[in-house]
């Protein structure tokens, strides 16, 4: 069971950062396992470092109290994830696809430290929940259709209701937002 949890952390976030890409079907990346490793990881350490901007900017507990629990969500896969490569023996590899991520990581991050208040907290949240909503439809209607190995079917489908919680918690936090 643990293993598997290992897997979809590993899983969810590589997904989260192909479709965080303006790729075509034709244009989708092949990643090898340790290429998906590094991206993993990438893309956590991506969403704590927006999170750790959302800490230090945003004076509003609701933003700030999501943002600490990305951080507290993203390190536990990052540390899941490291568990896995060193249980599978495999060296994560760096790839295109991680290295796009973190340059568009770095331009989302740039826009959000030039803004501040109610701007800032806009800005993380729209964030937040246009990425939820790309990872579900992927997952949807790209990666489940796709899958051949039955178990990595199941473990996808079984992904989709935490992505919807995460989704609905952002949301709701936007929707506050805007009426203020």
């Amino acid at each position: 069971m643990k293993f598997m949890k290992c897997f979809q952390a590993v899983l969810f976030f590589s997904v989260c950062c192909i479709i965080s890409q303006p790729v075509s079907a034709q244009q989708k990346p092949n990643l090898t396992d340790p290429e998906i490793a590094n991206v993993a990881v990438v893309a956590n350490q991506i969403d704590i470092d927006n999170a750790d901007i959302a800490k230090e900017k945003s004076q509003n507990n609701d933003v700030k109290n999501f943002a600490q629990t990305m951080i507290n969500d993203h390190q536990s896969v990052i540390d899941q994830a490291t568990a896995l490569v060193k249980k599978l023996n495999v060296t994560p590899k760096e790839n295109a696809t991680g290295k796009q991520l973190m340059a568009d990581a770095k331009k989302t991050q740039a826009g959000l430290r030039s803004k501040s208040g109610s701007a800032f907290d806009k800005a993380y949240i729209d964030n937040e929940v246009a990425y939820h909503q790309a990872v579900i439809n992927t997952v949807q209607n790209v990666l489940i259709p796709e899958a051949k190995n039955s178990e990595l079917k199941q473990l996808l489908e079984n992904v989709v209701p935490a992505l919807k919680t995460h989704l609905e918690h952002a949301q709701m936090i936007q929707k506050n937002l805007s009426g203020k």
